[in-house]
């Protein structure tokens, strides 16, 4: 996927960011272009090299159309369930890495059930609010709306789906 300067894309597990220059460098015999982006929540910059933008999962920000499947996610009463700790971290590391706004959403979905009926780990409630940063942050910026009002739209489709799912969660 090409990019040019001025497009807004997401950095997986870092969040939204702007190119702001291409730019080509020598190592040793062989040159390379990259793509530098300023993560706009961090005012940092990241290098990227142009031939690794798919592994690295770089991408556009979400259209609204996506915006709307997102919410779609958090409301539906679907939640992957694990018995073991260790089993229920491993998959969402996982569904973090990939970058993909869904699976992120899925992953904010199930915490945030999970935290309803137990309290969760440390490094379950540090992804839990990554996980959050990232869907506000990026459904911020794909829709043209504030973070308080992209909150507010998350917080009410978790309500949703926390409420659908009240008599599955009391067993």
């Amino acid at each position: 996927m090409d990019f040019k300067v001025g497009d807004k894309v997401v950095y997986p597990n870092h969040g939204v960011g702007v190119i702001e220059q291409v730019t080509s460098q020598s190592i040793g015999e062989t040159v390379s272009s990259f793509y530098r982006l300023r993560i706009l929540s961090t005012d940092s910059t990241v290098m990227v090299p142009v031939g690794n933008t798919t592994a690295v999962g770089l991408r556009k920000v979400l259209t609204r159309r996506e915006v709307t499947r997102v919410l779609g996610v958090l409301r539906n009463g679907e939640v992957a369930t694990y018995d073991d700790w260790k089993g229920r971290f491993q998959a969402n590391s996982e569904k973090m890495r990939t970058g993909d706004i869904l699976a992120v959403a899925e992953v904010l979905k199930s915490l945030s059930v999970l935290s309803e009926v137990k309290p969760l780990s440390y490094r379950e409630r540090k992804m839990l609010d990554r996980a959050r940063f990232l869907l506000i942050s990026e459904l911020a910026e794909a829709s043209n709306k504030g973070h308080v009002d992209v909150e507010a739209q998350i917080d009410a489709a978790l309500t949703e789906c926390v409420r659908g799912m009240k008599g599955k969660l009391d067993h």
